[in-house]
């Protein structure tokens, strides 16, 4: 079974023997008061990746390495600013699935393959505090890399390490940063031994991702081309987070679904639709399949809340054990939609449409043109949209038909808030003002919603208790509060919506 980790290092040029003597001394650097000698160890790994390399690409690296402590395949994952994830499974001939499936995102379903081997020697020397704890592992590494591409060559070359332990925090590796420059010892400029190889040893390999030739810098395009480049790489790194379950992930990838689709929408004039309308389509079937998992753990939560609040006089009946059993099998089956819908054809088939969304983008002449104009214009319309749902939404009494229209309303009102999002580099503050306020509208539609929604199972709970002989009470109690909130929020909303009008758009009328 794989196993994760949160691994901070750093990684710095090591200089000749001759500038500088092994281990450099880091005693002097605050709470280290000592260098323990771990010895030599010999590692020997090979990594793989698609032909065209798009797990290094991606900053992303899978290797199967025998010798040292840990030997087995790991996947490591970029993390913010020096902390990565790496995934580890045991020592084995072929990729284990789980690792595969968790770099699907990256690779797009293409075939993985040694693309170059490292045989490393390592020599390891611990830093320890004052209570015999180690902070850091420090080590020199005299690496041989091997092309295993055609064509390729091979290179040789020092590097120093600095990872942290457990005892370890940020400051320290700033504090070992330090030291090290008053000895010569600089940043390496490869983020990883895999990078550095096959950038010396495959030269053909491209770096990060430049704009297309026909982004004009500037331009209304050139602002949209970049946030959907940026979510778009947000839903590939999401979605290793997604398959193993980690909180929020699910969410986060929804949303990003969400963004994606409301960007493509609200900018057809930068973009051809002919290209996006198809990845719309699909964006809205990803986000669907997500739902059913992220719908039920917000209505779950907020029945164990509601529960919770409850003094116990008033829980009748086997309420909690009938909560836990509905819990257990609703978030079984969603976890399995999740799950087959990431397993799909037509998920790797989204992922394609996205790169190829984000390498050739389809702009259409207004791209060429000032953001100011085509993408205030764009937020107005998108503002109009909102308001063509919310008045009269606004109008009708209490009832199942304005719930749904309030709901259609929030719907308009995350797009033009996904919109607002995405031209605020150009537009500034008064994209800024728009968000914020338009957030607030789709936070009081969106708690509305979830207290019908939660009337509704609420319901269907009694329902099933009342069949079973057990007593309704607790539920319909329950019921009753969700339809109190529910009311509360439809008195919000107009006070919600006024102040969001004030910073409407462009010509755009309240």
């Amino acid at each position: 079974m794989a196993q994760s980790k949160r691994e901070t290092e750093r990684k710095y040029a090591a200089p000749a023997a001759d500038d500088i003597s092994w281990p450099p001394d880091l005693t002097d650097v605050e709470t280290v008061a000592s260098m323990a000698d771990r010895g030599i160890q010999d590692l020997d790994a090979v990594y793989y990746d698609t032909a065209d390399l798009r797990l290094a690409r991606s900053s992303a690296t899978l290797r199967r390495r025998a010798g040292g402590t840990d030997a087995g395949w790991h996947l490591k994952l970029p993390l913010a600013g020096d902390d990565r994830e790496e995934i580890q499974a045991p020592l084995s001939e072929e990729i284990p699935d789980a690792l595969r499936d968790l770099v699907l995102s990256r690779t797009r379903g293409a075939p993985l393959r040694p693309v170059v081997r490292l045989r490393t020697t390592r020599s390891v020397h611990d830093l320890v505090d004052r209570q015999g704890g180690t902070l850091a592992e420090l080590s020199l590494d005299t690496v041989r890399a091997d092309s295993l591409l055609d064509g390729g060559g091979h290179a040789v070359w020092t590097e120093m390490e600095v990872e942290l332990a457990e005892r370890g925090g940020p400051a320290l590796l700033d504090r070992i940063e330090k030291v090290l420059a008053e000895q010569g010892v600089d940043r390496a400029e490869a983020p990883s031994k895999a990078a550095r190889a096959l950038a010396e040893t495959a030269p053909a390999v491209g770096g990060a991702q430049d704009p297309p030739p026909e982004v004009v810098p500037g331009s209304a395009g050139e602002h949209v081309y970049a946030y959907l480049r940026a979510q778009a790489r947000a839903l590939v790194e999401l979605d290793p987070a997604v398959r193993r379950g980690t909180p929020d992930a699910v969410h986060r990838m929804r949303v990003t679904c969400r963004r994606l689709r409301g960007t493509l929408r609200s900018y057809r004039s930068v973009l051809d639709r002919e290209a996006t309308d198809p990845v719309r389509g699909e964006l809205k079937w990803l986000a669907s399949e997500l739902g059913a998992e992220r719908d039920h753990e917000v209505l779950a939560d907020r029945l164990r809340r509601a529960f919770l609040e409850l003094p116990g006089e008033l829980l009748l009946g086997p309420v909690t054990a009938r909560l836990t059993a509905w819990d257990a099998a609703q978030r079984a089956a969603a976890r399995r939609r999740t799950l087959d819908a990431l397993a799909s054809p037509r998920y790797t088939a989204l992922l394609e449409r996205l790169h190829a969304l984000t390498t050739r983008p389809p702009l259409r002449a207004k791209a060429a043109r000032p953001p100011e104009k085509v993408m205030a214009k764009a937020l107005a319309k998108e503002y109009d949209r909102l308001r063509r749902r919310m008045a009269p939404a606004l109008e009708l009494p209490p009832g199942p038909e304005r719930d749904a229209a309030i709901h259609d309303a929030r719907k308009a009102a995350k797009r033009l808030r996904y919109g607002a999002q995405a031209a605020r580099p150009a537009l500034g503050k008064p994209a800024r003002r728009l968000g914020k306020r338009v957030k607030a509208v789709q936070k009081v539609s969106g708690d509305h919603h979830d207290a019908v929604v939660a009337r509704d199972a609420l319901r269907r709970l009694a329902v099933a208790a009342h069949t079973a002989g057990e007593s309704a009470f607790t539920w319909g109690l329950l019921h009753g509060q969700e339809r109190a909130a529910a009311s509360a929020r439809e008195e919000q909303l107009p006070g919600a919506w006024q102040r969001a009008a004030r910073a409407r758009p462009g010509k755009a009328r309240p």
